[in-house]
C-alpha cells in the first residue's frame, strides 16, 4: 500500500484537501444567507487563496498543514446594518458561486489526472 501512497498520495490528497477547503467554505457561505436577517449576526469564511497561495509554496503535506492551522472560519467584526448584521446578499451569493466554481474545476482535474493515470496503465492504448 505505500506504494500506492506514494504514487497518488501527495497530488490526490492535496486535491482532496482542496475540495474539503472548498465544501466548508460552501457550508460557512450558505450559513451566512441563511442568517442574512438574523440581527447581530458576524458573516464567517475562509480566505481560501491566501491558504491556496501558502500552501503551494510548502510542498506535499502542505494542506494537511493547514487543516490544522490557524486558517479556520474567521468571523468578520464590521456591521454593515443598523441591526450589528454585517452579512452583504451579493456578496454571499457571489462568493458562492465563486466556490463551486474552484469545486468544480478540483473535481475536473481529479477526473482529468486519474484519465491520466487509465491511459498510461493501457500503454496509450
Amino acid at each position: 500500500m505505500a506504494i500506492l501512497d506514494n504514487l497518488f498520495g501527495p497530488q490526490i490528497n492535496n486535491i482532496g484537501r482542496a475540495m474539503s477547503r472548498a465544501t466548508e467554505r460552501q457550508a460557512l457561505l450558505s450559513g451566512n444567507l441563511a442568517n442574512v436577517n438574523t440581527p447581530g449576526y458576524k458573516r464567517k469564511d475562509i480566505d481560501f487563496n491566501i491558504v491556496l497561495d501558502e500552501e503551494m509554496g510548502r510542498g506535499a503535506n502542505s494542506f494537511a498543514q493547514a487543516d490544522k492551522s490557524s486558517h479556520d472560519a474567521q468571523s468578520q467584526p464590521t456591521s454593515a446594518t443598523a441591526d450589528g448584521n454585517n452579512v452583504d446578499l451579493e456578496h454571499e451569493v457571489m462568493s458562492l458561486a465563486e466556490t463551486e466554481l474552484r469545486f468544480q474545476t478540483l473535481a475536473r482535474m481529479t477526473n482529468k489526472y486519474f484519465s491520466n493515470l487509465n491511459y498510461a496503465i493501457r500503454e496509450g492504448k
